[in-house]
């Protein structure tokens, strides 16, 4: 059975750092495009940063480049989200999410991150 739980999320002031785990089970990483996705309240889920099968090519939505980091540890069974100069706008429900050709394959519960002052 494949599994994904989040973890990670918190408060935390804007300006503010936060790195996002996902622990992945009942799958092999390299099967699978690794995305990290967000809803926000009120608003539809959106992409934050993918990473392909091999782990060779990364992509980032425009809101997440240059400050937030995708990466994982294959030996580890880990997708990590490492979170920079966090904004207002950045507060929402992060979720990792797994794809083949970007289709959806299976997504966890998710973290709540809150960028507050």
């Amino acid at each position: 059975e494949v599994q994904l739980v989040e973890s990670g999320g918190g408060v935390v002031p804007p300006g503010g750092s936060l790195t996002l785990s996902c622990a992945a089970s009942g799958f092999t990483l390299s099967d699978f495009e690794m995305n990290w996705i967000r809803q926000a309240p009120g608003k539809e889920s959106e992409v934050v940063a993918m990473i392909d099968n091999d782990g060779e090519s990364i992509c980032y939505t425009d809101f997440a480049n240059g400050r937030f980091t995708i990466s994982r540890d294959i030996a580890e069974k880990t997708l990590y989200l490492q979170m920079t100069n966090l904004r207002l706008e950045d507060t929402a429900l992060y979720s990792c999410m797994i794809s083949n050709d970007s289709d959806p394959f299976a997504s966890g519960q998710g973290t709540q991150v809150t960028v507050s002052s």
